[in-house]
C-alpha cells in the first residue's frame, strides 16, 4: 500500500473535481434513444433548474423518438450516425416542430464526436460499443466533463483515455462504478485495500457449465433484475460484463487487478463495495435503477433529489452474496488476463465477444461457445506490444482482425455443434 498517495491521480476520483460549478449545466447526450439516454432525458426534464440539454446524438434507428426528444428539450443540434436516415429525421422533426425552426442536423460516423467537442459543461456518453471511443476522446480533448456510460471506449482505448483525461474529468455512470466512486469518497487512496464489484449472476446463476450447453436465446435474455438491450443482457448472462467492469475499475481507480474482486449478489441492491485497510467495508445500495448513477454522472458533487427510488425499510428483505463460479463463467478470469496484457488485447476481447454474441442471438452459436471462441481469438492474438504507444488505428485494426477471426471460428464451432 505504501506510496499510493504519491502516484498520479486516477481517472475517476471523487475528491478531485474537474469543474465543481453548481447551477444550470449544459449537457450533451450521446446515445439519446438508448436506455441510458432516455433515462438521462427524463432526469433532465424533471430538473430544468439543474440541467439544460443542448444537443442529442443517436445511431439513427429511431428517428421519431429522436425528433420527439429534440422538441421536448428544445436542443440546438441533433446528430445521427447514419446519413441515409437524414430525410426521415427531417420529416420527423418537421412533424414535431411545425412552423418553428428545426435544430441543426449533423450526420455521419463522426457526428457524435463532433457533438462531444461542442460547447457544453458535461458530455454523457451513453453509446453502446467501441464506436464510443472517438466521442470519448473528443470530449476529453475539448475539456468537457465526461459522464461515462460507454465502458467499451475505456476498455479498448484505456491508454489513449488515460493520456488525455485530467484529474476528476471522468465521472463513471455504470451502476457498479458509480457505486465505487461514491464509496471511495469515504477514504483516501492509501486507505483502500480492495474493490468488490457485485454481479447479479444473470439468469444462469447456479448452473454448471454442462447445464449451460443447451440454454436458448430466450433463456439468456430473461434477466432477473435489469431491463437492458440484448447484447448487454447476453453479456450479463456470460458475465462478460463483469469482466469488462473489472478492467474498467482498474483503469478508472488505478487499483491492481489482484485487488479487484467479483461477488455474486442476486438481488442487485448493493452495486459495489470498497474494503478499507482498517477492515471496514462501505457498500453503496439502492433498488435496481439507473437513475441514481446517471444523476451522479451529471450532477456530481451535488446530488439530485429523488433521482432514483429508495428502499422501504419497513419491509423485510434478504440480501445474499455468493462467490463467483469461475468454471461455469470463465469470462472474468479471461478479462483479467487481457487487462494485464494491455495494448490491443482488451480490444480483441471486446470485439470478438460482440461478434460471438451476435452469432448466438442469431441462433448460429451455442451459448458456451461464446467464451470458448473469444478465448481462442485472444490466445491467437497473443501478447500485444506495449500499450504506451497505442493509437486509435491500432485499436481499429485489432478490432477488425478480431471480428473477422471470431466470425470464422464461430462458423466452425456452429458447424461442429450441428454435426
Amino acid at each position: 500500500m505504501g506510496g499510493m498517495s504519491d502516484r498520479p491521480a486516477p481517472l475517476a476520483d471523487p475528491h478531485l473535481l474537474f469543474d465543481p460549478a453548481a447551477g444550470l449545466r449544459d449537457i450533451v447526450i450521446l446515445g439519446s434513444t438508448g436506455s441510458i439516454g432516455t433515462q438521462a432525458i427524463d432526469l433532465a426534464l424533471r430538473n430544468p433548474d439543474r440541467f439544460k440539454v443542448t444537443a442529442l446524438s443517436a445511431a439513427g434507428g429511431r428517428v421519431e423518438l429522436l425528433a420527439e426528444q429534440a422538441r421536448q428539450l428544445r436542443v440546438q443540434t441533433v446528430a445521427v450516425a447514419r446519413e441515409d436516415v437524414v430525410p426521415a429525421l427531417k420529416e420527423a422533426l418537421s412533424a414535431q416542430y411545425g412552423a418553428e425552426p428545426l435544430p441543426e442536423i449533423l450526420a455521419g460516423p463522426d457526428a457524435a464526436a463532433e457533438l462531444a467537442a461542442s460547447e457544453c459543461h458535461t458530455v454523457l456518453n451513453g453509446i453502446t460499443g467501441s464506436i464510443g471511443l472517438a466521442p470519448t476522446l473528443a470530449a476529453l480533448r475539448a475539456g468537457r466533463t465526461l459522464a461515462l456510460a460507454n465502458k467499451e471506449s475505456l476498455i479498448v482505448g484505456g491508454p489513449l483515455v488515460k493520456a488525455l483525461a485530467k484529474p476528476g474529468q471522468i465521472i463513471p455512470v455504470d451502476s457498479e462504478h458509480a457505486a465505487l466512486f461514491q464509496a471511495l469518497a469515504a477514504g483516501t487512496r492509501a486507505d483502500v485495500r480492495k474493490l468488490v464489484v457485485t454481479a447479479s449472476g444473470g439468469p444462469f446463476r447456479g448452473r454448471t457449465r454442462a447445464e449451460l450447453a443447451k440454454v436458448t436465446v430466450a433463456d439468456a435474455l430473461a434477466h432477473p433484475t435489469w431491463a437492458m438491450g440484448p447484447v448487454i443482457t447476453v453479456n450479463s448472462a456470460t458475465l462478460v460484463n463483469k469482466g469488462l467492469e473489472v478492467i474498467e475499475a482498474h483503469l478508472l481507480y488505478d487499483i491492481p487487478f489482484d485487488r479487484i474482486e467479483v461477488v455474486v449478489h442476486p438481488q442487485s441492491y448493493v452495486h459495489s463495495m470498497v474494503e478499507f485497510t482498517d477492515g471496514s467495508t462501505l457498500a453503496q445500495a439502492t433498488p435496481p435503477d439507473m437513475g441514481g448513477p446517471i444523476a451522479i454522472g451529471l450532477g456530481w458533487p451535488q446530488r439530485v433529489p429523488d433521482a432514483a427510488p429508495a428502499f422501504d425499510w419497513t419491509k423485510a428483505s434478504t440480501w445474499e452474496f455468493f462467490p463467483l463460479d469461475t468454471e461455469a463463467f470463465p469470462s472474468v478470469g479471461l478479462a483479467r488476463h487481457v487487462g494485464t496484457l494491455g495494448g490491443t488485447a482488451p480490444a480483441v476481447f471486446n470485439a470478438a465477444n460482440e461478434e460471438c454474441v451476435e452469432a448466438f442471438l442469431a441462433g448460429r452459436l451455442p451459448f458456451t461457445a461464446i467464451m470458448d471462441t473469444v478465448s481462442a481469438v485472444v490466445d491467437e492474438h497473443g501478447t500485444p506490444e506495449s500499450g504506451t504507444s497505442l493509437t486509435v488505428q491500432d485499436v481499429l485494426e485489432a478490432e477488425a482482425w478480431a471480428r473477422a477471426r471470431a466470425r470464422e471460428m464461430a462458423a466452425r464451432a456452429a458447424a461442429e455443434a450441428r454435426a
